[in-house]
């Protein structure tokens, strides 16, 4: 995230007073934010699409719970374990619970350009989109009661202190060079690991924890005649074509103000994303023979995840070059599954867990201190800049969020699922007539002819 501000003299209690000419930043954020939200379902119809006809509904739907809660706990509590500036190195405080203090005013250490209140908006669509992506890992077993208390659970402990970690003003992986700096009797010196829009938070967090989930669930079941493949493509194609257009907001938008950088955040995510569907979608032609659609928008997404830390820091060559690299390099990881005998479905782990892996590195590759002066934010570079050390600090961030992400949600699974009435797993009947009729007793398409089952028939016996 970027913090350079244009902002006024301090008001009576201390926090600086937001003023702008036009406000320009202002309205760019704000429909930053809504484009973030159109990447919500923009997830649910690319799992859809992805699924059996019998979940296509229960992903969509999953999707915008997530949404829902995740919109209260960040209102409540948060926004503040992420954002507050009077927090330690690990995690923030109560300081804006409840939203208190939060209006017109800005926060001078993390988002001095624009309203406190505008920057909440924007930030809770990326507490809210984040855990949407894990249930990719396991879509088409997991019951929606259990999966909506985790998502609560997993906003409060994962993705809220990865993302303080990483963002917020005094986070250890913000300042892991200058971890001296972090105590509230100084000013925090922000030179550390680099993440401008989420690998880290939001990419590596979602993936590792969906690869937990994968793995607690267990394999999906099916009979002999059923094969796992996209039963609607041209979900797929509308859930990509969603996702890649809310994404501009999603990093552009993390420049947290309109200026050149906010420009050069937009152009690399669209270079890359064009390399990426393009390298995944000749990758499968050369083994496969076929131009594949999923290929195309599976390489389109896995490049946006890439681009997503270095959106803010490389240049547009350098764009391409993460692009290319995501598309191959995803689409071995997306193989793994197999080799390693976990059921990642929708391949949330091999495109946002490895996606998010690879970007991070690679933003400490190709980070350069021309791009991030665009808006005159002071950065040391990576290694194209002479700057070696930096790749460190993006492994050791990388690192320590899979790690953790992974073993809290896996300790958090067992837990819940050991609770009466909390299973996380549908049964075996249950998961074969599919979620969408018996978590929801709805369905995606009405295709019942006159001698086949109809709805009620059905509900009665999922319900007896």
């Amino acid at each position: 995230m970027s913090t350079s501000a244009l902002v006024s003299d301090t008001t009576n209690d201390g926090s600086p007073q937001f003023v702008e000419v036009g406000y320009a930043s202002t309205g760019f954020l704000i429909i930053s934010s809504a484009l973030v939200f159109l990447m919500i379902p923009g997830i649910g119809f690319f799992y859809s699409g992805m699924s059996r006809s019998k979940n296509a509904l229960s992903l969509l739907m999953m999707s915008l719970l997530s949404l829902a809660i995740v919109m209260i706990q960040w209102a409540l509590f948060g926004f503040s374990l992420t954002y507050s500036e009077t927090g330690g190195a690990f995690i923030g405080n109560c300081q804006y619970c409840g939203l208190i203090s939060v209006g017109k005013n800005a926060m001078s250490l993390t988002a001095p350009a624009v309203p406190s209140i505008v920057f909440s908006l924007y930030q809770m669509m990326f507490a809210a989109v984040t855990p949407a992506i894990i249930f990719g890992s396991s879509a088409e077993r997991f019951r929606l009661l259990p999966s909506m208390i985790y998502v609560l659970l997993w906003a409060t402990v994962v993705y809220d202190p990865v993302a303080y970690w990483t963002w917020s003003a005094r986070g250890w992986l913000r300042n892991i060079s200058c971890l001296n700096t972090i105590a509230l009797s100084n000013t925090p010196c922000q030179l550390g690991s680099l993440d401008f829009a989420g690998g880290g938070p939001v990419h590596v967090c979602s993936g590792f924890s969906g690869l937990a989930f994968a793995m607690v669930l267990g394999r999906r079941r099916r009979s002999r005649s059923e094969v796992f493949r996209p039963h609607n493509m041209t979900l797929v194609f509308l859930g990509t074509a969603m996702l890649w257009f809310g994404w501009y907001g999603f990093n552009a938008g993390s420049a947290l103000n309109a200026t050149a950088r906010a420009g050069m955040a937009a152009m690399v995510t669209s270079l890359a994303t064009a390399a990426g569907a393009l390298s995944w979608c000749l990758w499968d032609m050369i083994f496969s023979g076929h131009m594949s659609g999923l290929g195309f928008c599976s390489g389109a997404v896995a490049a946006l995840v890439a681009i997503t830390p270095a959106s803010g820091f490389v240049a547009p060559w350098a764009a391409i070059i993460i692009g290319i690299a995501a598309g191959i390099v995803c689409n071995f990881g997306c193989r793994l599954k197999g080799l390693l005998g976990f059921d990642d479905a929708l391949d949330a782990w091999g495109v946002h867990g490895v996606g998010g892996i690879l970007g991070n590195i690679l933003t400490g590759v190709f980070a350069q201190k021309s791009i991030a002066i665009l808006d005159g934010t002071v950065i040391l570079g990576g290694a194209i800049d002479g700057n070696w050390i930096q790749m460190a600090y993006q492994l050791a961030g990388t690192t320590s969020i899979a790690v953790y992400s992974f073993t809290v949600s896996f300790i958090l699974l067992l837990i819940l699922d050991l609770i009466p009435g909390l299973s996380l797993r549908q049964s075996e009947e249950k998961e074969s007539l599919g979620a969408d009729i018996t978590e929801m007793g709805e369905i995606a398409y009405e295709l019942f002819s006159q001698e086949q089952p109809n709805l009620v028939t059905l509900e009665n016996n999922t319900t007896s």
